[in-house]
């Protein structure tokens, strides 16, 4: 471009020379405008390049802008999501904040009541172990009661298994019909007849029963701890003969059983063991509807018990 410009400029003034005669001064005005004009474009010229050079600088930095600005719009538009889910998570925990601030008083109450719960449970807890432990033992206690009970029952039983053999070795002379022995429910029954022991309406123990009631009185004051129940009984048939001081059959039944308490302490029986009663016709063995049964029915029981103070004793302090 700037030749071009030379050039034209070297036409022009050689067409004003050949043209015609210039005088002087105006050629030096005209050689001093190109000089001027030269100087003038050089400068455009150096502007010139160094506007281009901006340009380049320029168009250089917009490329590099663009680039940021897409690199920054990305990043913008990422930050702009994740702002989004900051936001909406943020919600939801101002939710739930909300929530739990409404809910709050409900909570602490329901938190006093489990509070309250849990201290009446403490104290229930400790009330029941006290007790457990007193169950405890007051169980060790029983089941040293209970093992002394057992232990009184079972020698109780013994003398009582003791006492019928004695018994029974003791009266081996005597039949059936005059006697028998047995051990039911704890007791010893010692039944005796009254061809045995006395005559008809008769309240006199005859010989032969005297000796049998001696023997058994050999057995029975060897043997602490026992009751002896002496028990007399009679069939239906009323009495042949009543006096003053025996009026029917309860009468002659409750004289025989002391006729016989008699005897058997003076052979040495303590008194304090012996109790005698009558159940006249009231207790039968078989109905007295013929003379064998009445004749079963006319006899003297001797019942003989263990002695069980110790165990009511024991009994009424567990009770307690």
């Amino acid at each position: 471009m700037q030749k071009l410009i030379y050039s034209l400029l070297t036409v022009i003034l050689f067409s004003l020379v050949t043209s015609c005669i210039v005088p002087k001064k105006r050629y030096d005005e005209l050689l001093a405008a190109k000089v001027k004009m030269e100087a003038d474009m050089q400068d455009m010229q150096q502007e010139l390049t160094s506007l281009s050079t901006t340009k380049d600088s320029i168009e250089t930095a917009l490329k590099t802008t663009s680039a940021d600005k897409n690199r920054l719009e990305d990043e913008l538009a990422k930050t702009t999501v994740k702002f989004n889910d900051l936001q909406a998570e943020h919600d939801k925990l101002q939710t739930y904040y909300n929530n739990a601030l409404n809910n709050s008083g409900r909570m602490n109450r329901d938190m006093k009541e489990q509070q309250e719960r849990l201290l009446a449970l403490q104290a229930t807890l400790k009330e029941a172990t006290y007790n457990n432990n007193l169950l405890e033992d007051s169980l060790t206690l029983r089941e040293a009661r209970v093992a002394e009970l057992e232990h009184i029952v079972a020698e109780s039983q013994q003398i009582i298994s003791d006492l019928k053999n004695n018994i029974s070795a003791a009266l081996l002379d005597y039949g059936k019909s005059d006697l028998s022995v047995e051990q039911r429910n704890g007791k010893i029954y010692v039944s005796l007849s009254e061809q045995l022991l006395f005559k008809s309406s008769s309240i006199l123990v005859d010989p032969k029963g005297v000796t049998a009631l001696k023997q058994l009185a050999q057995v029975l004051k060897s043997t602490p701890d026992i009751h002896i129940m002496i028990e007399g009984h009679t069939d239906n048939v009323p009495i042949a003969g009543t006096s003053k001081y025996m009026q029917d059959n309860w009468d002659l039944s409750v004289l025989r059983a002391t006729s016989i308490v008699k005897i058997l302490v003076n052979a040495g029986v303590s008194t304090n063991s012996l109790t005698p009663s009558g159940r006249g016709e009231f207790s039968p063995m078989a109905p007295n509807d013929n003379p064998n049964n009445q004749a079963k029915n006319r006899r003297t029981e001797i019942i003989i018990t263990p002695d069980l103070d110790k165990l009511f004793s024991i009994l009424e302090q567990n009770n307690n």
